[in-house]
């Protein structure tokens, strides 16, 4: 480990674990070391992401898991060859470096990339944690007079922003986000931001129903308001049909219905994931010529475009942003709140317990 100024790393720091099904536990590990190419970060702010809920609430990950990739922090030590970070640069972590070779990197689609390995996890624990290692060629500098935790909503801004290239969609089409989690709202907000509408929200959560209103949602609706047509009335339209449908929540009912919920020529964006697979009516498909497509993280300049629409002021990142902090020791009670509903913005992580005083504002 090297570093390029005075810095205090302590041995060991404080890590919230997975153990099983809903089971997270704090420990003390070693700070890890950088190695080469790979920065130390000291971490400030970290949301909770829908993939850690899968991971943590429904039990996809493996005990011993370290979660978390929505963080920003302040660089603490460099490793061998790092040239570009000094200790002190304030750092949001970005999107893993892709092959750069394959068919789709050339055409600026690492998201696509087809040599990339892990689309979940890698190599090292996440930022639950007082420390984190990246790869140097992951990070981003904080732009100037966006504070750390504002900066924490780039991942899942960026990944909002990737759904809206993904759909195409364009000024004067009218769009229906299903699911106002993190990701629903965001969508919401960046729409709202350019100015596309009207945009309908669907969601059951009262918390939830509301955030979307406040973001400028022009309707929002229960999943049970919506129309779903028997495969005898492929032609039927929705009276509250869309040009393009952002169905956010992962949930099979929810994607269904989200497909009855298309104009002619429509198109249905699956950004959430989740394990139970859809159906769809083929004759509905081809008579109004409908398309579905997947929305996979991050366009090639998402996380710089995401920092510049943060930074500009012009989302309301009061709203999308829970107001109470989570120390290390809450993680369980906010993954859980997050999954029922109850937290309607997008809860942050910091690196602390519950019983330690809060540091500065940063």
């Amino acid at each position: 480990m090297t570093t390029s100024g005075p810095v205090d790393v302590a041995a060991e720091m404080p890590v919230a674990v997975y153990h099983g099904k809903g089971e997270v536990a704090v420990e003390q590990r070693p700070v890890p070391a950088p190695g080469p190419g790979e920065v130390l970060i000291e971490v400030s702010h970290c949301g909770i992401c829908g993939s850690d809920l899968h991971m943590m609430v429904e039990d996809w990950g493996q005990p011993g898991l370290v979660g978390g990739h929505e963080y920003t922090g302040v660089v603490a030590a460099v490793g061998e060859g790092v040239t570009r970070w000094e200790v002190g640069d304030e750092v949001v972590a970005g999107t893993s470096p892709k092959c750069g070779r394959c068919r789709r990197c050339l055409q600026a689609k690492p998201s696509q990339c087809e040599n990339r390995a892990g689309s979940i996890t890698d190599d090292h624990d996440g930022a639950f944690a007082r420390y984190t290692v990246l790869d140097a060629r992951a990070l981003l500098r904080l732009p100037e007079g966006l504070s750390r935790r504002d900066a924490a909503l780039a991942e899942p801004l960026a990944v909002a922003l990737h759904g809206i290239s993904r759909s195409g969609i364009a000024e004067g089409d009218a769009a229906m986000v299903i699911g106002v989690g993190p990701i629903g709202a965001l969508t919401v907000a960046a729409l709202v931001a350019r100015g596309i509408g009207p945009v309908t929200a669907v969601e059951p959560g009262d918390a939830r129903r509301q955030l979307a209103l406040d973001l400028g949602a022009t309707r929002v609706f229960q999943p049970d308001e919506l129309e779903v047509f028997p495969m005898w009335e492929p032609e039927r339209i929705s009276a509250h049909a869309v040009d393009v449908v952002f169905e956010c929540s992962g949930k099979k009912a929810a994607i269904e219905a989200g497909f009855h919920q298309l104009r002619r020529g429509g198109m249905l964006v699956m950004v959430g994931a989740g394990i139970e697979a859809p159906a769809f009516d083929p004759n509905r498909m081809i008579l109004n010529e409908l398309q579905v497509c997947g929305s996979f993280v991050y366009d090639a300049d998402g996380f710089e475009r995401a920092l510049d629409l943060l930074a500009s002021g012009a989302l309301p990142t009061g709203l999308l942003i829970d107001p109470t902090d989570v120390p290390l020791d809450r993680l369980r009670d906010a993954m859980a709140g997050l999954a029922q509903g109850r937290i309607a913005g997008k809860a942050m992580v910091v690196p602390r317990l519950s019983t330690d005083p809060p540091p500065e504002a940063t």
